[in-house]
């Protein structure tokens, strides 16, 4: 069964809705956005946030200590890159939080997806999960799924896969078809810009709910 995550979560009524759906992981963007949170407003979030859903911090090129500190601090439980960040940076990273009684942080690494080659080269970078998308991420549009078209395809690479980017309850469906290890949902779960508990609570309960 494939997990989901909801991303972008930045409100106290986001994560009242999260609380309720029950998603596996949730996502907090640290990078510059429009769902943008400080870490003190994520400290804030992650106080009110169920302890069974693994809060997620989103990155772009942020300095190794800063990632450190958040989950140090339990404001994180995972690190989501989606820069530059090469192994040598995930290997700073993961020396920095060893120390942790929960173990070096866990590592989800975006990769831009134009080509299957894309995907398969996915596994070059030293990541515990990959995030296939469309680009930055939050575009709410997806890349050419048709490079998935095997529908074993996303089950037999090396690493688990989040798949990213167009989801929403019109699409998820076909996104699951794909067997990907997790499903990442941020604009399709949201009315005009802010998170929408309907569809939080249909987008969680379609993953558990697949057969």
């Amino acid at each position: 069964m494939s997990k989901i995550k909801i991303c972008g979560l930045f409100r106290d009524d986001d994560i009242s809705f999260a609380n309720e759906a029950g998603p596996d992981y949730a996502g907090f963007v640290f990078a510059l956005s429009k769902r943008q949170v400080s870490p003190k407003q994520a400290a804030h979030l992650r106080t009110w946030l169920r302890y069974d859903i693994v809060p997620v911090g989103v990155f772009v090129n942020a300095p190794v200590g800063e990632i450190a500190a958040l989950y140090r601090d339990g404001v994180i439980g995972i690190a989501q890159l989606h820069g530059d960040e090469d192994s040598n940076y995930i290997a700073v990273l993961k020396e920095q939080t060893a120390a942790n009684t929960s173990g070096p942080i866990p590592v989800i690494k975006a990769v831009r997806v134009e080509s299957r080659e894309d995907i398969l080269g996915a596994a070059g970078v030293e990541a515990d999960y990959r995030l296939l998308d469309n680009g930055a991420g939050g575009t709410g549009k997806r890349f050419d799924w048709t490079l998935l078209r095997d529908g074993e395809f996303l089950g037999g690479l090396p690493v688990p896969c989040f798949l990213a980017g167009g989801i929403d309850v019109y699409t998820m469906e076909e996104a699951l078809l794909f067997k990907p290890f997790g499903i990442d949902v941020s604009s399709g779960a949201e009315t005009g810009g802010r998170k929408d508990r309907d569809k939080m609570l249909r987008l969680v309960e379609m993953v558990r709910n697949w057969k």
